[in-house]
């Protein structure tokens, strides 16, 4: 009896101590959202069908409705998709023909050859980017779906999402494709060359996934995602969940609140939020809450000088060594350039130029200076610089084309002493070069650079947007704008 008298004193203690203290709150801020590029907080209105929003900063796109059944369609896309994927495992590629004798090549075969001669890490990212991530993004796509068309979004489908949105770059058929043309280039010197049904599958799955992503109305299935009453904090403590307008006149300063960076949810928390701290999970999505990347510069500057280390051999070394009648030839990145040019194919060896060549230069070369710039804290061309780490992350898998072309060419060209083709140390270090750019890439935040440079400070309520509850603005600092500049275009 004496414990839990004393236990029943200590939570009486506690209480009384308590009552006084204004619980915690999380606060949801509607019509807010945050650009994922700049950082900056804005109002948005709410989009009509085919109707898209850009940041009125540093234009980049905010948000998209699209303008087809935002089930439907995307719905019969994947569904093509899917049966273009399976129908592609038991088609071939292409056929080669060399005095007689003829080797056919599948999706299957690339990345087995490579592993056959040695090169197994090369080979599982072929296979993981053109065979298991296509699959994938099919199959995550069709569950969203299907999750989406209820009544009530079930729990597993936001983080679907979250995951589609971090698996589908790294499924690069379109990229493949490519790498079969200039393959078929290099081969219609050498020998018969003859063009089977599975490239036009490839071909119909590139569009197909396209149409799926163009088509999915990713506001639409979020609007229709219920918000819970209440979270648990990174403290362990549950808070309700409370709705607020991006035109209140008591908005919370900019330091207390952060945006979800897989469902763009403004949320609003009593303290300031830590630059890099886990604050729990999204009402809405469940992915966790961080106001910024973690280690956003350390993290992108070593993968950066990784890739640097890797570029020099990459186009030092050579990539694969062609044997014709006895007598080797090998070939660096550069050479394939040249011997595309020289066969009058001028398009596509400048198309091969840009995506070996100009690609990774301009990776290494923009990070490297958004990187020293953020650093530096510098405010100069901040615009310029966050739309040339849009381009930068949307070009970055291009490079894999000469990667997929060796596997193809591995894949078909053995023929002992007539003909073959094997990888060469080159393409390893090339590889490297293209998969830790991308991961460079991802790593960084540009939203830092304008963090360094004070851009981003208190939150201010235009006079204007007090008065329109719908397409009003909330801007950072003392600029201020209109309701018109946030006006949405057509798609």
């Amino acid at each position: 009896m004496s414990d839990r008298f004393h236990k029943r004193l200590w939570r009486n203690a506690v209480t009384m101590t308590t009552a006084n203290v204004p619980s915690p709150t999380l606060r949801v801020v509607e019509g807010l959202r945050e650009c994922p590029c700049c950082g900056l907080f804005q109002t948005l209105p709410r989009l009509q069908r085919g109707q898209v929003a850009y940041c009125r900063r540093c234009d980049a796109q905010l948000a998209r409705r699209s303008n087809t059944p935002p089930i439907a369609a995307p719905a019969a896309f994947c569904l093509a998709s899917l049966a273009l994927y399976l129908a592609l495992f038991f088609t071939e590629l292409l056929t080669i023909n060399v005095h007689g004798r003829v080797n056919t090549v599948t999706i299957l075969t690339g990345p087995i050859e490579l592993g056959r001669e040695g090169f197994g890490e090369i080979g599982l990212i072929v296979g993981l980017t053109t065979l298991i991530m296509p699959g994938i993004a099919i199959a995550l796509m069709g569950a969203i779906l299907i999750g989406a068309s209820r009544r009530q979004m079930p729990d597993w489908a936001p983080r679907l999402m979250s995951w589609y949105d971090r698996l589908r770059e790294w499924s690069m058929i379109e990229v493949y494709i490519l790498g079969v043309f200039v393959a078929y280039t290099k081969l219609v010197d050498l020998a018969i060359v003859d063009l089977r049904a599975g490239i036009f599958l490839i071909a119909a799955l590139m569009i197909t996934q396209a149409a799926t992503d163009s088509t999915l109305d990713v506001e639409r299935i979020w609007l229709n995602r219920d918000i819970r009453d209440e979270i648990e904090d990174n403290q362990g403590r549950i808070l309700p969940v409370e709705h607020i307008t991006a035109t209140d006149e008591s908005m919370p300063p900019i330091q207390h609140m952060l945006s979800c960076h897989a469902c763009g949810l403004v949320m609003a928390f009593d303290q300031e939020v830590p630059r890099e701290e886990d604050m729990g999970d999204c009402p809405r999505c469940h992915q966790i809450l961080k106001r910024r990347k973690s280690n956003s510069l350390i993290n992108a500057s070593a993968l950066l000088l990784a890739g640097v280390v890797c570029y020099i051999p990459a186009n030092l070394f050579p990539i694969m060594t062609y044997t014709k009648m006895g007598q080797a030839n090998t070939s660096t990145i550069i050479h394939g350039v040249i011997e595309l040019w020289n066969s009058d194919l001028i398009p596509l060896a400048l198309l091969v130029l840009f995506a070996s060549i100009t690609v990774p230069v301009l990776k290494i070369v923009s990070l490297a200076f958004m990187v020293f710039s953020t650093w530096r804290k510098q405010k100069r061309g901040l615009k310029l610089m966050t739309k040339l780490y849009r381009l930068v992350d949307l070009i970055g898998r291009w490079s894999m084309i000469d990667v997929f072309m060796i596997s193809i060419l591995v894949a078909i060209v053995h023929f002992n002493f007539l003909a073959n083709v094997v990888a060469d140390p080159g393409v390893v270090f090339f590889t490297i070069v293209v998969i830790v750019t991308i991961f460079a890439v991802h790593s960084f935040d540009p939203r830092s650079m304008w963090d360094a440079a004070g851009e981003n400070g208190p939150v201010t309520i235009p006079d204007e947007a007090k008065q329109n509850s719908d397409p009003g603005g909330i801007s950072n600092g003392d600029s201020s704008f209109s309701p018109h500049d946030m006006e949405p275009e057509r798609a």
